[in-house]
C-alpha cells in the first residue's frame, strides 16, 4: 500500500497563505520528490502530509482512507529528518529498536525485524555501536532503519542529504535509490537539490511559492517544461533563457536553449560573444559567454578538449529543433 492523494488542501498561518488550493496524486510505489527554492512550500507540503501540520482545508487520504484529522503516529508513514535525531547514549540496535519498543513489540520480534533492516543498509557490523562512532552517512543509516522497522505505507525524507558532505551525498542519494528499489514502497523525498531530483526520482513535483508548477518524470520535464520557470529551475546548468527582438525572430515572447544544444566556432554562427569563466569538469567544459546580445550570459557546454581561453571571441548557432518557445505569460508554447 502507499497511495496518497491531496485534494484541494490548503495551508494558512493566520492571514497568510502559504499553501494555495492544491491536488496531488502519489502512487503506490512511486518515488516522488517535491523540488523548488527555499520558501515553496515543499517541507510545509511534506509536514501536511505527516499530519505535523493541520490542514487549513482541503482533505489528505492515504490508501482510500480519509487521513486528515488522524494523528501523525496513526497514519502508517515513518519520516526521516535532516538530523538524524538519534539517542547517542544508545547503540545502534537500540536506535534502530526504539520504536518498536514503544509499541510493545517482543524482543525477540524486534530483534528480528532490526536484523534484516541492519542486513538492507550493511549495518550488521555496526549494530553494538553508538552513534558517536559512525560516520554521518552511517547515522543517516540508522535514521532510515529506524523509520524502516515501522514497515510504513510510505516513507517521507525532509532534505536528509544536506548535513552530509558532497562525497556522502553521492553515496547515500545511490543507498537511498536502491533501498527504494528493495522496498518497493512508496517515498516522498523533500529537496532544493534538483539533481537529487534529477538522479532519483519517478516522478518530480516542481514548486514555486506553494504553487504546483508542473509534474512529471525527469526527462519530461527536463525536454518539455510547462512555463519558464520550470526551464529555469531543471537542469545543471541551467537552461539559457532570452527575450527580446532576437526571441521574436525565433517565435517566442522567451525563447530557451540548453547549454548543450548551443553549437560554437571560432569562425561564424548566428550569435557573437566572448568567453568569459570557463569551468573544465574533464570530459566537458562549460563556457560562460558574455556580449551576446541576447542576456548577460549564456552558458555552452562544449567538449573539455576544445581549445578556448578567456576572452576568445566565438560564435553560437542554437540547434533549431531543441529550440523552447514560451508566449508573454511565461508558458510553453505547443
Amino acid at each position: 500500500m502507499g497511495n496518497i492523494t491531496l485534494k484541494q488542501i490548503t495551508k494558512s498561518f493566520g492571514d497568510v497563505q502559504v499553501i494555495p488550493p492544491l491536488d496531488l496524486e502519489i502512487n503506490e510505489g512511486e518515488f516522488v520528490v517535491f523540488v523548488g527554492p527555499s520558501g515553496c512550500g515543499k517541507s510545509t507540503l511534506m509536514r501536511l502530509i505527516a499530519g505535523l501540520e493541520d490542514v487549513t482545508s482541503g482533505s489528505i487520504e492515504i490508501d482510500g482512507r480519509n487521513a486528515t484529522e488522524t494523528s501523525p503516529a496513526k497514519r502508517g508513514l515513518a519520516m526521516v529528518f535532516q538530523s538524524y535525531a538519534l539517542y547517542p547514549h544508545m547503540s545502534v540496535r537500540k536506535n534502530i529498536a526504539f520504536p518498536l519498543r514503544m509499541a510493545g513489540m517482543s524482543k525477540e520480534e524486534q530483534n528480528a525485524k532490526v536484523e534484516a533492516a541492519a542486513s538492507v543498509l550493511n549495518l550488521t557490523d555496526y549494530l553494538e555501536r553508538r552513534p558517536g562512532q559512525l560516520s554521518g552517512g552511517q547515522r543517516q543509516r540508522v535514521a532510515i532503519g529506524r523509520a524502516i522497522v515501522r514497515e510504513p505505507a510510505a516513507f517521507l525524507f525532509d532534505e536528509p542529504l544536506s548535513n552530509l558532505d558532497a562525497a556522502l551525498r553521492v553515496g547515500m542519494r545511490m543507498e537511498i535509490s536502491e533501498l527504494h528499489k528493495k522496498l518497493a514502497t512508496t517515498m516522498i523525498y523533500v529537496t532544493h537539490d534538483q539533481v537529487e531530483a534529477m538522479t532519483m526520482a519517478d516522478k518530480i513535483v516542481v514548486l514555486q511559492a506553494g504553487n504546483i508548477e508542473q509534474v512529471g518524470g525527469p526527462l519530461e520535464l527536463y525536454h518539455r517544461p510547462r512555463n519558464t520557470f520550470v526551464a529555469g529551475f531543471i537542469g545543471s546548468p541551467k537552461m539559457n533563457l532570452f527575450s527580446g527582438e532576437e526571441a521574436t525572430k525565433l517565435g517566442g515572447d522567451t525563447v530557451g536553449i540548453r547549454p548543450e544544444h548551443l553549437n560554437v566556432s571560432t569562425e561564424s554562427g548566428m550569435w557573437k560573444g566572448r568567453v568569459g569563466v570557463s569551468e573544465h569538469l574533464g570530459s566537458d567544459t562549460f563556457l560562460h559567454v558574455h556580449d551576446t546580445g541576447l542576456t548577460d550570459l549564456i552558458t555552452v557546454r562544449v567538449s573539455g578538449e576544445m581549445a578556448v581561453h578567456h576572452g576568445d571571441t566565438i560564435y553560437l548557432s542554437p540547434d533549431m529543433d531543441k529550440l523552447h518557445r514560451f508566449g508573454a505569460d511565461g508558458l510553453r508554447l505547443a
